[in-house]
């Protein structure tokens, strides 16, 4: 008689030693939800807050989503084909991203968890190093609170209290005129799809720029019924070899 997948003993002693206990819970987690659901989705949440991710948990109750170190929770699935928990779930782990990963363990049907994250989109600031989804340009004049995002007649100027800033630290053209920050010509921010530096991230912000869209990639899922891994919008990764391993960073 074959062994059972859930009797195999794994050990997490290559993960950090700090925060042990969290991880063990994470792998706990993740066994039981494997138990309790027959679809695990592997999520690329790369740009989602915290908010974001509230929202996520809100709309899929009765499902779970597992976040955690990618070691941990590729651990909890099974790497290999001895150490996966459930035929062919190994596969699943061949999906990673680069991003910020987690897992949908839920029993609704792939066609709906498709029709949920086709749909789903948030906005935000864009951050450094993310590429700018806009061209922005502070225009010349009077600098008001959205710097031309709006017409002028639904805008207020700028808090006066502001201006040493925009000057120093943003090195903006600025000035005092009449007690009304002025800009004494046209501001180029940043062009779209060039990558934002910490200083054009800022100004996006101080403006209230909040263009950038972010979405959650469906990488893959794993039926536990057929034991089928199903690619969606992810790549598949090659197995990392033994020497791989060792080059890893603990």
């Amino acid at each position: 008689m074959p062994r059972s997948k859930r009797s195999k003993l794994v050990t997490l002693a290559r993960t950090e030693k700090k925060g042990r206990a969290n991880k063990v819970r994470i792998f706990d987690d993740v066994r039981k939800a494997l138990d309790t659901h027959r679809y695990v989705w592997a999520l690329d949440l790369e740009g989602l807050r915290t908010p974001d991710m509230q929202d996520l948990r809100r709309d899929w109750t009765g499902s779970k989503l597992i976040l955690g170190k990618k070691k941990v929770l590729r651990k909890a699935l099974g790497e290999t084909p001895e150490e996966e928990y459930k035929d062919n779930l190994n596969e699943l782990t061949d999906y990673d991203s680069d991003g910020f990963v987690g897992y949908l363990f839920t029993d609704e049907t792939p066609e709906t968890v498709e029709a949920y994250f086709r749909a789903y989109v948030k906005t935000g600031f864009s951050r450094a190093k993310s590429k700018s989804p806009i061209t922005f340009v502070v225009p010349e004049g009077i600098l008001y609170s959205r710097a031309g995002q709006i017409p002028v007649e639904e805008d207020v100027p700028m808090q006066h209290t502001m201006e040493p800033m925009l000057r120093n630290k943003f090195e903006m053209p600025t000035k005092i005129v009449k007690g009304k920050i002025t800009l004494t010509e046209s501001y180029p921010v940043v062009k779209e799809g060039e990558v934002l530096s910490v200083k054009q991230a800022l100004i996006l912000k101080t403006f209230g720029v909040a263009a950038a869209e972010f979405r959650v990639k469906m990488l893959a899922y794993h039926d536990g019924e057929s034991s089928k891994v199903t690619e969606v919008d992810g790549k598949k990764k090659p197995k990392k070899g033994a020497a791989d391993e060792a080059d890893d960073k603990e």
